[in-house]
């Protein structure tokens, strides 16, 4: 099935319309701007009545089916939108999928929308049915590596050029908040048409809304990012996150750093990775970690975890974000003070 970036879809529409879209990805405006487009395109084509269906648990599917088996009195073409909950797809709803595409037939054109497709979604019949005739368009947030090009892609649409100090500058303040984002771009657009935007014409129009999550912070210190990951710390205790939440996140990922450099000696990593399910989109974060951090650096930042936790317990609320930055400055490979060691069952084993 052919991929496509939600920012490339207009392109394609240009040319071609296909039967089926799946669009799927955690960014409601890019989910929103993609069916809004694949409509437009096929309003183009005389597809003029649009149906939108949320699955629920008390969904009548023989409802959807009618639409594909009935002509409309007011439209010979019509586009339908299915929009699936977040949860994983029960089996029963798998089979409801193979009949529908069963049904597809050249006047209807079928969007579906999901939160996330999965390996096991790709491997099923539906799937694999449908994929000479559909496309699916990737609507996910972009994250800190696809975001600069998004920015560049975004403002040629829109007809203006930006260069690159404004594209990072743009990354720091908007990051994970891609509607704000957009409303900037938007904003320049109007302001200054067909020009090239640099800093100072921007730098008035800028807030800071950078939105990040403790997860975010937990792949920068794996990628050893000194600067994205103090940058995230520093966004997480102004929008005042609980730090607790900040090392249950970090935890599984910091045991599991000490668990590979052990093993890796002996055990293909690929075969580790496989062993303990590591996600194939955070294995190349865990082998930059690996590479760069020696078993006693992992040890270290293992110790000061420990005192972090001891601390929480104890409430020394004022230093804990001072010492979740130097566990991040450690983990990313930056020299720190020398640690007082603590055992692994004193921090990990005891819930606070």
């Amino acid at each position: 099935m052919k991929l496509i970036d939600a920012e490339q879809l207009q392109e394609h529409l240009k040319m071609n319309l296909s039967a089926c879209y799946l669009l799927y990805g955690d960014e409601p405006l890019l989910l929103q701007e993609s069916q809004d487009h694949i409509r437009e395109a096929a309003l183009r084509r005389n597809f003029t009545e649009h149906f939108t269906v949320t699955i629920e648990g008390d969904t009548e599917w023989a409802n959807i089916f009618r639409i594909f088996q009935e002509l409309s009195l007011f439209s010979s073409r019509q586009t339908l939108l299915v929009i699936f909950p977040h949860k994983l797809l029960p089996a029963s709803m798998k089979d409801r999928l193979g009949q529908l595409v069963q049904l597809l037939h050249q006047n209807i054109l079928l969007m579906m929308r999901f939160y996330k497709l999965t390996k096991a979604q790709e491997n099923s019949p539906w799937y694999k049915a449908l994929a000479p005739y559909a496309c699916k368009i990737n609507c996910e947030k972009p994250n800190h590596q696809r975001l600069p090009a998004w920015i560049k892609t975004r403002s040629k649409s829109l007809c203006f050029d930006i260069d690159l100090p404004c594209i990072e500058r743009l990354c720091e303040y908007y990051e994970g908040n891609i509607l704000a984002l957009s409303q900037l771009l938007t904003l320049l657009s109007l302001v200054y048409p067909n020009e090239q935007i640099s800093l100072p014409k921007i730098e008035p129009l800028l807030n800071n809304f950078a939105h990040f999550t403790p997860y975010q912070w937990s792949n920068a210190l794996l990628e050893g990012n000194t600067e994205r990951a103090l940058l995230i710390l520093k966004k997480l205790q102004q929008e005042e996150h609980e730090p607790v939440i900040l090392l249950r996140i970090l935890q599984p990922d910091l045991l599991l750093l000490v668990t590979l450099k052990r093993a890796m000696a002996e055990v293909p990593l690929i075969t580790l990775f496989q062993q303990h399910q590591v996600w194939q989109s955070r294995r190349t974060y865990f082998t930059k970690a690996l590479q760069r951090l020696s078993l006693n650096v992992l040890k270290q930042g293992v110790h000061l975890f420990c005192q972090i936790e001891i601390s929480l317990k104890q409430d020394y609320a004022l230093s804990i974000w001072s010492e979740l930055e130097t566990l991040s400055l450690l983990l990313c490979g930056q020299p720190v003070l020398s640690l007082r060691p603590q055992s692994f069952t004193e921090c990990f084993f005891d819930e606070p």
